[in-house]
């Protein structure tokens, strides 16, 4: 199954993939917004291929680490690349000048919820370190809640919650 996004609403549609042949022309009509819109089935000459993208995404990941959106009730599970500096995380919206969104409709997580920051210690290891963007419902480390203006030191395998949504940290070197 494939999904495409309306691009006026960003509502996704799913459909077979598998019923069309390349280079076939399909039409979509949004059941959100009511926008038409066309794509064509095959690889883009102009973007990457999927499995490229993918590729690119996880040698990226083994470079900086990554965050593992857990499936849940609203979403699908989601990989996230970080990169060195700030992260900042929340939900995904057109138009939200985020770097690290999550696609989910958990109304519980904010539009900017929470930053990880990478950056190197004195030895040259990656450091991650998290903190809460004053959001509605909190950002949750081992069921404890941040305080405002609190930083916290995370490692490999940290479970935080933003909302109702989980994450998991996976840094650079994780063997995963």
């Amino acid at each position: 199954m494939k999904r495409v996004r309306c691009p006026k609403c960003d509502q996704y549609i799913t459909f077979d993939e598998t019923k069309y042949a390349e280079g076939q022309s399909l039409v979509f009509k949004c059941p959100e917004c009511g926008k038409e819109f066309g794509i064509r089935m095959g690889v883009s000459k102009l973007k990457a291929t999927q499995k490229e993208e993918q590729l690119d995404e996880q040698e990226h990941a083994k470079e900086y680490g990554s965050i593992v959106v857990i499936e849940n009730v609203f979403h699908y599970k989601q990989v996230i690349p970080l990169h060195m500096g700030d992260n900042t995380i929340g939900r995904y919206q057109k138009g939200n000048p985020i770097n690290t969104p999550i696609e989910t409709v958990d109304p519980s997580v904010d539009l900017s919820h929470c930053m990880i920051t990478v950056a190197r210690n004195k030895q040259g290891k990656l450091k991650y370190t998290l903190q809460d963007l004053n959001s509605n419902t909190g950002t949750f480390v081992d069921n404890i809640e941040l305080k405002p203006r609190e930083r916290r030191l995370i490692e490999d395998g940290c479970l935080f919650t933003i909302g109702a949504t989980s994450i998991i940290l996976r840094s650079a070197d994780s063997e995963e």
